[in-house]
C-alpha cells in the first residue's frame, strides 16, 4: 500500500515538471524547491535543536499562528523552523519575524523526510489541522520526536474511519498528541483506538479575536470608503463576483471592496471589465492625484495578505467560495462585528452553521436571495444586532491557544 503512496508522490512530482511551464502556481512550487536541501544546509546549524512548525498554506498559518507566537513567548530560547507546502503561504510569510528559518517543505518521500529531519534536527514538531504526510510522520515517530496536531478536525466520512481506510491509520498513530477542534473529532479518534487527544477548540478564534483588538488602518482604503456604507467581498470567485456585480446595480450607493481569491492578471482584468467605476488598490496606492479616482465605487484588491484587515471597514461582509467547493474564512469578518453572507456550500464548516443559527450569518443560493438578505441589512438595527452576535460568538469560542500552551508547559 505504501509503495503505491510513494509512487503517487513520485507521479505528483513528475506532474509538476510537466505542468510548471504552463501554470504559474505550479511553477512557483517547483522553483521554490530547487536547491532546497543545499539552502537549508547552508543556513541551519544541525547541531542545535529546533522546533518545527508546518503549515500547508497561508490559511493554516493564520490558524496556527497564535500557537507559534505563544510558544515563542513561553519558550523564548527555542529556535523555530517554519515550513509551507504551498506558495500562497511561503511567498507571504517568507520573512516572518517570529521564525528563525522559513522554508518550503520538500516532497514527502522517505529520502526527503530523512534528509530534512537530519538537517533541522527537531526536538518537537507541530502540524496544523489535517496535513498528514506519512513519510515525515513515520520518520519522526522512528526517532521518537514528539509530533502534535493543532486544531485537528475530522469528519465521519473521511476514509480513515471507513473499513477500507484502516490501512492508512498508521499515519494517524504516529501523532504524539491531538489538540482537537470539536467533540466529533475526539469521538472519531476514540473510535479507532486513539486516546491521545484533548478537546481544546479551534485556534482560529484566538487569531481573529486578536485581529479585532488590533485594527490596522489602511490609508488607501480609508480614503476610498470616505463615509459610505461598504460591502467587503473576500476570497471571491467568478460566481461570487457575478452576484456582487448584479447587487451593485440594485444598491449603487454602497461602495464595494473586492479581494479575489485568485490574484492573477487574467482574473483581475476580468473583474475590471465587469465593474464600472472601479479602481485597483495598486493604482490608488500609487496615484499622485488620488482625487482622480474620487468617483470610483469598487476597489479591487490586487495583492495577497491584506484581507483580514479589510473587514474592519465593512458594514456587511460577503465570503466567497460558497458556490464552489466550500466557503473561505468567515471568522475574519465576524470578529469585527459585521453580518456575513455566503453561498450554499458551507455545511463542512461548523462556524458557518453556528453563525447562521445565531442569525449573524446568511446563506444564499441565488441573486434573489442575495438581494432579499441585503435589503434586510439596510436597517441599521438589524445590521448591528447581527454584527454583535457575530462578534460575541468569536469571543466565546476563543481560548484554544492557552489550553495548548498549558499542556505543553505541563509536559515539560
Amino acid at each position: 500500500m505504501w509503495i503505491l503512496y510513494n509512487l503517487g508522490i513520485f507521479l505528483g512530482q513528475f506532474f509538476v515538471l510537466i505542468a510548471a511551464p504552463f501554470n504559474a502556481r505550479v511553477r512557483k512550487w517547483k522553483e521554490g524547491r530547487q536547491g532546497l536541501f543545499k539552502l537549508i544546509a547552508g543556513k541551519v546549524d544541525s547541531s542545535k535543536k529546533h522546533t518545527w512548525f508546518h503549515f500547508a498554506s497561508l490559511g493554516e498559518f493564520e490558524q496556527g499562528r497564535t500557537v507559534l507566537e505563544a510558544y515563542r513567548t513561553h519558550f523564548p530560547n527555542k529556535l523555530v523552523v517554519v515550513t509551507f507546502f504551498s506558495p500562497s503561504g511561503y511567498e507571504v510569510r517568507a520573512n516572518y519575524a517570529k521564525a528563525d528559518y522559513v522554508f518550503y517543505l520538500p516532497a514527502d518521500t522517505p529520502a526527503n523526510a530523512k534528509r530534512f529531519i537530519e538537517l533541522i534536527n527537531p526536538e518537537e514538531v507541530f502540524f496544523v489541522k489535517y496535513e498528514f504526510w506519512h513519510n515525515y510522520f513515520k520518520a519522526l515517530h522512528n526517532r521518537r520526536i514528539p509530533l502534535y496536531l493543532v486544531s485537528a478536525i475530522f469528519r465521519k466520512g473521511q476514509f480513515y474511519f471507513t473499513w477500507y481506510g484502516r490501512l492508512f491509520r498508521s499515519t494517524l498513530r504516529y501523532v504524539t498528541f491531538y489538540f482537537a477542534q470539536n467533540q466529533e473529532s475526539v469521538a472519531l479518534l476514540h473510535s479507532i483506538g486513539l486516546k491521545n487527544v484533548s478537546l481544546t477548540g479551534d485556534t482560529r478564534f484566538d487569531r481573529v479575536a486578536h485581529l479585532s483588538q488590533h485594527k490596522r488602518e489602511i490609508e488607501v482604503v480609508s480614503r476610498f470608503v470616505n463615509g459610505h456604507k461598504v460591502l467587503v467581498a473576500g476570497s471571491t470567485w467568478l460566481p461570487d463576483e457575478e452576484l456582487i456585480m448584479s447587487l451593485r446595480q440594485v444598491y449603487p450607493e454602497w461602495k464595494i471592496v473586492i479581494a479575489p481569491h485568485v490574484v492573477d492578471a487574467a482574473h483581475l482584468n476580468e473583474i475590471d471589465s465587469r465593474f464600472k467605476q472601479s479602481v485597483r488598490f495598486s493604482t490608488l496606492n500609487s496615484s499622485v492625484h488620488p482625487k482622480d479616482n474620487a468617483n470610483a465605487f469598487v476597489l479591487i484588491i490586487d495583492n495577497i495578505g491584506m484581507l483580514s484587515y479589510l473587514y474592519s471597514y465593512a458594514d456587511v461582509a460577503y465570503i466567497g467560495g460558497g458556490f464552489g467547493v466550500g466557503i473561505h474564512n468567515i471568522l475574519e469578518a465576524a470578529t469585527y462585528g459585521v453580518p456575513v453572507i455566503f453561498g450554499p456550500h458551507y455545511h463542512k464548516f461548523q462556524e458557518a452553521k453556528d453563525l447562521i443559527a445565531a442569525k449573524a450569518a446568511f446563506s444564499i443560493r441565488n441573486l434573489q436571495e442575495f438581494v432579499a438578505v441585503f435589503e434586510r441589512l439596510q436597517e441599521i438595527e438589524i445590521r448591528q444586532e447581527a454584527g454583535n452576535r457575530a462578534y460575541g460568538y468569536v469571543q466565546q469560542q476563543a481560548g484554544a491557544t492557552a489550553k495548548i500552551i498549558d499542556y505543553l508547559a505541563g509536559s515539560r
